[in-house]
């Protein structure tokens, strides 16, 4: 699977857990992203839980590292 089709997959599992997740994907290289996701507070737990079996798998399987980094909405991480 290609870094593009894991992407995808992910942010899926993502919407899925969470419809009003938004999300921002950087890559970082050609086998590894970063999907940043803030969620409301109820829907961090369900979006770790759907995701994190799935990046083992892409990680271990297929050579794809995702990562998925779960900020509350209401309280996001700091800039700068």
């Amino acid at each position: 699977m290609n870094l593009d089709d894991a992407i995808k997959k992910i942010q899926s599992l993502i919407s899925g857990a969470s419809a009003s997740a938004e999300m921002k994907v950087v890559k970082m290289a050609d086998d590894e992203a970063r999907i940043t996701v803030l969620a409301p507070t109820e829907d961090i737990q369900a979006i770790k839980d759907a995701t994190f079996m799935p990046c083992m798998d892409l990680l271990s399987n297929e050579d794809v590292d995702i990562q998925v980094q779960v900020y509350d909405k209401d309280a996001p991480p700091l800039q700068g």
